[in-house]
C-alpha cells in the first residue's frame, strides 16, 4: 500500500513539475523538491522498490534543473 501511495505522490511531483521546467519558471523546483522527498520516504516504508526509486530520480533531475538554472550554489 506504501509503495502505490509513494507512486501516485511521485506522479503528482511530476505533473507539477512540467510548469517549472518553462524558462524563468524554474524556482518552482523549490515547491516540487520536497514533495518527492516526501515521496522517497513514504517509498521507504514499503517492500518494494519503484515508488521509492522514482521519488529519488525525480528528486535528482529536479535538483539538477534548478542548479543548472542558479537556484543554488
Amino acid at each position: 500500500m506504501a509503495n502505490i501511495l509513494s507512486i501516485l505522490i511521485g506522479l503528482v511531483a511530476l505533473l507539477l513539475g512540467i510548469v517549472p521546467f518553462l524558462p524563468f519558471m524554474a524556482w518552482g523546483y523549490w515547491f516540487v523538491t520536497p514533495i518527492t522527498l516526501v515521496g522517497a520516504a513514504v517509498g521507504a516504508l514499503s517492500r518494494h522498490r519503484s515508488g521509492r526509486n522514482l521519488n529519488l530520480l525525480l528528486a535528482i533531475i529536479f535538483a539538477i534543473r534548478l542548479a543548472l538554472g542558479g537556484g543554488f550554489i
